[in-house]
């Protein structure tokens, strides 16, 4: 595997091909999430191959957004098929990262430990400081005509959302019910 071509081949895909209207599926999104995996691997203390799959997993997680938005987590995968070959991952290593991609898909459903990271990194700004910022470019991006409509829509999100990791739940969870009553408090029900 040659992990530090393959990053510098999809940030520059990324960065060139993603839609400009994307204003939270774009690189930012993606390196936040790259940097989340990074932090729950150490975490969680999974071996440095499997580490390195989990990187190159989030790095393409959204890259299905470069064609279009609807069923971008199996785009995304034709990308990890078409593309990690030429970077000397195996059959099997594909496999893995084609996997933990899926494990991003709402309602999230992670099948083992890898996945799970991979899903609680994807959302791991519902428990942070920062997630008014990141969540109102998701509203801007998804063109919800009404705030209060959008709070709804998250209150929703949140109740059905879980963590998966002993480590997301213990980093995340209180900060994440902190978020969720700010919202509450500014939604008309």
């Amino acid at each position: 595997m040659n992990f530090e071509r393959t990053k510098e081949f999809i940030l520059n895909k990324l960065e060139t091909e993603l839609p400009s209207h994307l204003t939270y599926h774009n690189t930012t999104h993606i390196l936040d999430v790259f940097e989340a995996a990074i932090r729950y691997a150490e975490l969680e203390a999974i071996s440095q191959e499997d580490t390195i799959l989990l990187k190159t997993a989030s790095l393409f997680h959204d890259s299905g957004f470069i064609v279009q938005a609807e069923n971008h987590e199996q785009i995304s995968c034709d990308i990890v098929q078409q593309y990690l070959p030429d970077f000397d991952y195996s059959a099997q290593q594909i496999d893995k990262i084609k996997g933990m991609i899926m494990a991003t898909k709402i309602p999230q459903t992670p099948l083992n430990h890898l996945e799970q990271i991979m899903a609680d990194a994807d959302l791991d700004y519902l428990g942070r400081d920062d997630f008014e910022v990141i969540s109102d470019r998701l509203f801007q991006e998804l063109k919800i005509p009404d705030r209060n409509q959008w709070n709804k829509i998250q209150i929703a999100f949140f109740e059905k959302h879980a963590y998966f990791t002993a480590s997301a739940k213990r980093l995340r969870d209180a900060k994440k019910q902190e978020n969720l009553d700010k919202i509450k408090a500014q939604t008309q029900l």
